[in-house]
C-alpha cells in the first residue's frame, strides 16, 4: 500500500472556496488578498484562516452548501485518482479550508477520507468561528506523520501534492512532493513542478 495525500483548494478543485463564499457577499477582493498572502508563505495560516472566516458572518449555510456542490474540479482530477488507485495508493484530502466543500467533492471523486476545518453556524447562520484540525501551518505534517503510523506507510511511499506555504509541513515526510501551479516558497521544498492545470500530469511522474 502507498498513500497519496492532495491539498484542496487551488489543486484538487481549481479555486479557494471560501473566495466563492465571500463573493456571495461582496468581500472577495479583500479575501482574496489575505488568501494570496497566506499562501506565499508571508501570514501566519492560523491567523490569516480565522481573519478570513470573521468575514464571512451572515452568510446562510444553505448559501454554502449551494456553493460547495457547484465548486469547479481541477482539470484531470477524476483521471488522477483513478490512476493512483490503479497503482495501489490509498488517497487522502487534507485542506485548509472546510469540510462542507471537501466532503462531496471527494465522494465524488472516490477519495479514501478528507480531514478539514468546520465553519461554525448557528441558526442556519454562520458566525464568522471557525474550527478543526487543518487550522495551523503543521497540521497537514502532523497529520500525515499519524496517517503513515496508522496505515503503516513509510515516507518513501508517500506522494503529497499541495500549492502553497501551508503544504510544506507535509513536503517534510514524503519521498515524491509535488508542486502543483504552486507558490515560489512550496516550488523550492519539492522534488517536481507541475506547472500546467492538468492533475494528470501526476500520472507521469509515478
Amino acid at each position: 500500500m502507498k498513500l497519496a495525500v492532495f491539498d484542496f483548494d487551488s489543486t484538487l478543485m481549481d479555486g479557494e472556496t471560501i473566495d466563492f463564499f465571500a463573493e456571495e457577499l461582496g468581500f472577495k477582493d479583500e479575501v482574496v488578498a489575505i488568501t494570496e498572502r497566506a499562501m506565499a508563505g508571508e501570514l501566519d495560516f492560523y491567523a490569516s484562516l480565522v481573519e478570513r472566516v470573521a468575514l464571512l458572518k451572515g452568510l446562510p449555510y444553505e448559501k454554502v452548501e449551494e456553493i460547495c456542490k457547484t465548486l469547479p474540479m481541477m482539470n484531470g482530477a477524476q483521471e488522477v485518482v483513478s490512476g493512483l488507485k490503479e497503482r495501489g495508493y490509498k488517497i487522502i484530502c487534507f485542506s485548509g479550508g472546510f469540510r462542507s466543500a471537501t466532503e462531496p467533492a471527494c465522494k465524488a471523486l472516490g477519495i479514501d477520507a478528507d480531514f478539514s476545518n468546520f465553519l461554525h453556524a448557528e441558526n442556519g447562520i454562520l458566525t464568522g468561528a471557525v474550527g478543526g484540525e487543518m487550522m495551523y501551518s503543521d497540521a497537514k505534517g502532523d497529520m500525515i506523520v499519524r496517517l503513515q503510523n496508522l496505515l503503516g506507510i513509510s515516507e518513501k511511499d508517500t506522494l503529497v501534492v499541495g500549492d502553497g506555504a501551508n503544504d510544506l509541513s507535509m513536503f517534510k515526510h514524503a519521498a515524491i512532493k509535488i508542486a502543483f501551479c504552486a507558490k515560489p516558497v512550496l516550488r523550492e521544498a519539492a522534488t517536481h513542478c507541475i506547472d500546467v492545470k492538468d492533475l494528470r500530469e501526476i500520472l507521469k511522474i509515478v
